[in-house]
């Protein structure tokens, strides 16, 4: 389908070796994916439901009395861990040969690529925000997730620095694209429906919805935990200065 040349008269028409957007943008080396969406869909989500599943079983037998809300944020984080670790770790190590590869992550990326070429042209943005993402908040959802199972002091403080690392990447993410959109006319996404609503917008808002309902839930928390300490604070010292003038007072009649 792709890459065949038409010759009219004199005039030379030669369509995309490739189907990505912006058109003439160049994909070194491309080779259409060799296995079908819903099988890579079904490999990706095998993948992170066993990790998911995994990291549950080992977690519970570490602390048996982890909630079901524990548990349900044990599996969002370990599933983020492993797609900024893993996932996306092979996009940073790999960008330049993704297009002509066909292993199950480039196939993947190949994909998800039909939504923004980006990361199929070695972009430095998406080079730099995902190296970021692989190497600072990978391991910080991990991080999470084993705070969790500790019930460590620091659970909300690290969640609350995902979350927003989360939402401001979101951020970014469909501002860059959006405004080139906006004021140039340049596109990275197919036009179709499934590309641009589902890929591009709805693949993402995920991590819009769930870092938001999450963050006011852990500054709900920690704001609360500060008023009962503000509150014991309060009820210390006025206990400490009834006991000063008792004993002031004790002291004065003794005399």
């Amino acid at each position: 389908m792709f890459g065949l040349k038409w010759t009219r008269g004199a005039t030379q028409i030669e369509t995309p070796s490739h189907p990505y957007y912006p058109l003439g943008v160049t994909v070194p080396g491309y080779a259409p994916n060799e296995a079908s969406v819903p099988v890579l869909l079904v490999a990706l989500g095998g993948m992170l439901g066993f990790a998911a599943l995994g990291a549950s079983a080992a977690a519970l037998k570490v602390n048996p009395n982890l909630t079901k809300f524990n548990i349900a944020l044990l599996c969002w984080f370990v599933i983020n861990g492993c797609l900024h670790c893993f996932f996306e770790g092979y996009f940073v190590l790999n960008h330049a040969t993704i297009a002509s590869s066909q292993n199950v992550f480039a196939q993947l990326w190949k994909e998800y690529a039909l939504s923004d070429s980006r990361y199929l042209t070695s972009d430095f943005f998406m080079l730099s925000i995902e190296s970021i993402t692989v190497f600072v908040w990978g391991p910080l959802c991990f991080a999470n997730a084993v705070s969790i199972v500790r019930g460590s002091p620091a659970r909300h403080v690290l969640r609350i620095v995902v979350c927003i690392a989360h939402l401001y990447g979101v951020a970014l993410y469909y501002s860059t694209t959006l405004y080139e959109t906006y004021f140039t006319g340049r596109s990275h996404s197919r036009p179709e429906f499934p590309y641009f609503w589902v890929y591009l917008i709805g693949f993402n808002l995920p991590w819009v919805i769930i870092p938001s309902v999450l963050l006011y839930d852990s500054i709900e928390t920690v704001t609360g935990a500060m008023k009962a300490l503000d509150k014991m604070d309060i009820t210390l010292d006025t206990h400490r200065h009834r006991q000063t003038r008792t004993k002031k007072a004790e002291s004065k009649k003794t005399k």
